[in-house]
């Protein structure tokens, strides 16, 4: 049987607990260190099922504005290992003024089956 330790810093709130989890066979099997029941879960998913919300930008073109870019995020977490892959399938991406904040503006990003939408209005 191997056993692992892994140190995480919780990001659900301001507290930023010191977690310590310990997995058995690559299973979680404790979890300490959180103040809250949210600081487990996160850990358990953190060690398990890494997850991020990409956050970037893209072009736009025709913004009476002269706005060059809009914000962009995925709607959702995507896996950790394709953060690096919605990124590119992101970068020959230009959208046309007006965008509006919600805007889908790539359906299913890298696969992954979370759209990207757009953060910002653009004219």
């Amino acid at each position: 049987m191997s056993t692992e330790k892994r140190n995480l810093t919780c990001i659900n709130c301001p507290l930023g607990c010191q977690i310590e989890v310990t997995l058995e066979d690559g299973a979680v099997t404790a979890v300490t260190g959180n103040s809250c029941p949210r600081g487990g879960k996160y850990a358990r998913k953190e060690v398990t099922d890494p997850r991020r919300v990409v956050t970037t930008s893209v072009a736009v073109t025709g913004s009476r504005e002269g706005a060059r870019t809009v914000s962009v995020r995925t709607a959702g977490d995507v896996p950790k290992e394709s953060v690096m892959d919605v990124v590119r399938a992101l970068r020959g991406v230009a959208v046309r003024c007006p965008v509006k904040i919600g805007d889908v503006i790539l359906e299913d990003a890298a696969g992954t089956g979370v759209a990207v939408v757009a953060t910002k209005n653009a004219d």
